[in-house]
């Protein structure tokens, strides 16, 4: 790292700070702070939202898997699409016109008081994990360019870095400052990628076309199931051990593996249900669309958002793809860095921009990394603040005889409730270091499995909210803890079963079905 490149990454983070102290003037009470006065435009709550959805595991994560298989997450991609779709049309216009400041009050109008605490405590645990592995994936990035490596000291020290960052401005600027800078940081993250392939590509030197998709195509590799038992790497005549013949290039799947997260099924079907899941069940994603001016707005912005995310996640797919073009027709071009890269690629993309990009534009690079990991977790910590103030300490202080009804002390409360949820998420952030080793998991499988813990539970509750009549507090409750033990033994199962695993994909909408027939066993109280 040069002196530009460092003043690059201050500059970034100094505009980010800037529009978070303009924004903060602008909060005149808690629906401004957490839902924007229900104002925002479209366009700004579209991109804000890609970049909430893809977040740091597309830049580092995507990567390592264009370079480890193929091209068949982008199945995920339109999965997510086709759960947009629904939830815009069906679910959406319900949560929108409820008008409470979380989706969890939504809840608390159908099952009442204790419903709604119960659920806004199982967004808050399943974001702890959700968010904290996001940031822990940006870590990995910064922990190469900073320190070089990726050992695990290192790895806490550069949490601890962006989790101060981004409380800081997050708690200053409310949702108005975060959507517009999260749109700053989506378009900068989305140039980055545009750079960063390109120098990929001119890293390959003279090799033509022909050669490129050759290697792709019908040289290709990629990387076999953990559980096969064969250690990846590569042995000393030179070949891939651990890898079997497969294409790179390869988007569509048709087989019939559950094991298999990306196949035309799991994508189009397991996927989509984890998206409706994710759209109206996480605050995260759903506050976006709740400050929209309409509707109409909201869902718009909300199936425009997963369009933008394919061409983005496709250049860093794309990115890993060209990197094992590189190391596979020059093994040691790194010397015995590439080849570790057969065994572990999390940081491939991150040691390409520490050892290969030139000073100055490694500045923008490393900027556009920043942008990818804070734009979630800011999000994170802004969402889980909004459920944790709206749903249980102004309830709670209002119980005890102390309510807290002006604006003022509204919003300074906010502020440092956002401050601890930032302490929070850093913390557990450093726990999902060691759950991803444990779990056999890629950065972008793990990333997203994790989210189950929380959507499989509430997605049971919402669905007989929203869908039907049944339900009350006791069948909540029951169906979010089930959730919770559902997945405990699929986020490990590899470690116990090998081979005989479900992929992450379907964990949802098999969980999902249990979850909402618990839910429904619940008869209604007479009005």
């Amino acid at each position: 790292m040069t002196f530009i490149d460092w003043f690059i990454v201050a500059l970034f983070l100094l505009v980010l700070i800037v529009i978070g102290y303009l924004f903060s003037r602008k909060n005149k009470n808690i629906e401004d702070y957490f839902v924007g006065g229900r104002s925002m435009p479209g366009w700004i709550v579209a991109i804000a939202a890609t970049g909430t959805a893809i977040s740091a595991g597309t830049f580092v994560g995507s990567p390592e898997l264009g370079f480890n298989t193929n091209l068949t997450y982008l199945l995920n991609l339109l999965g997510a699409i086709v759960g947009g779709v629904v939830v815009a049309a069906l679910l959406l216009p319900k949560l929108y016109n409820a008008k409470t400041i979380t989706v969890y009050g939504f809840i608390g109008e159908r099952f009442g008081a204790t419903a709604k605490t119960s659920t806004s405590v199982m967004f808050l645990l399943g974001q702890l994990f959700t968010s904290g592995s996001r940031l822990f994936i940006a870590a990995i990035a910064i922990s190469v360019i900073a320190f070089g490596n990726i050992q695990f000291q290192f790895m806490v020290i550069s949490i601890i870095i962006l989790g101060i960052v981004s409380t800081f401005y997050t708690m200053m600027g409310g949702i108005k400052g975060l959507l517009y800078i999260d749109t700053f940081q989506t378009l900068l993250m989305i140039f980055s990628g545009v750079v960063g392939l390109i120098l990929v590509y001119l890293s390959l030197g003279d090799m033509e076309f022909s050669q490129i998709w050759h290697t792709l195509t019908e040289g290709g590799m990629v990387k076999s199931p953990a559980s096969s038992g064969v250690v990846p790497g590569i042995a000393a005549d030179g070949t891939l051990t651990g890898w079997e013949a497969g294409s790179k290039v390869q988007m569509f799947d048709p087989s019939l593996d559950l094991s298999k997260p990306y196949t035309i099924l799991g994508g189009l079907i397991g996927v989509a249900v984890f998206k409706i899941a994710m759209f109206t069940t996480d605050q995260e994603f759903v506050q976006r669309q709740l400050s929209c001016k309409s509707v109409r707005k909201a869902g718009e912005s909300l199936v425009v958002s997963q369009l933008l995310a394919i061409p983005t996640v496709l250049i860093f797919l794309c990115i890993g793809s060209l990197l094992y073009v590189k190391y596979m027709n020059d093994p040691m071009a790194d010397g015995a860095l590439s080849q570790g890269f057969f065994t572990d690629a999390r940081d491939i993309f991150p040691q390409f921009i520490k050892n290969h990009i030139p000073a100055g534009v490694r500045g923008i690079m490393i900027s556009g990394l920043l942008a990818a990991a804070l734009s979630s977790y800011n999000s994170a910590i802004n969402s889980m603040a909004s459920s944790f103030v709206a749903d249980l300490y102004l309830p709670f202080k209002a119980k005890k005889g102390h309510a807290v009804s002006s604006d003022s002390e509204q919003i300074a409360s906010s502020r440092w409730i956002v401050c601890l949820m930032g302490v929070a998420l850093t913390a557990f952030a450093i726990l999902t270091c060691v759950m991803q080793q444990s779990s056999g998991l890629n950065l972008v499988d793990f990333a997203t499995g994790v989210m189950c813990f929380a959507y499989v539970g509430m997605m049971g509750v919402f669905f007989t909210a929203i869908l039907t009549k049944r339900g009350n507090t006791r069948s909540v409750i029951a169906a979010l803890i089930a959730g919770v033990l559902i997945v405990i033994p699929l986020m490990f199962q590899k470690e116990f079963f090998g081979a005989n695993y479900i992929a992450w994909s379907w964990w949802c909408p098999i969980g999902g079905l249990i979850t909402t027939g618990i839910c429904l066993l619940g008869k209604p109280k007479k009005a």
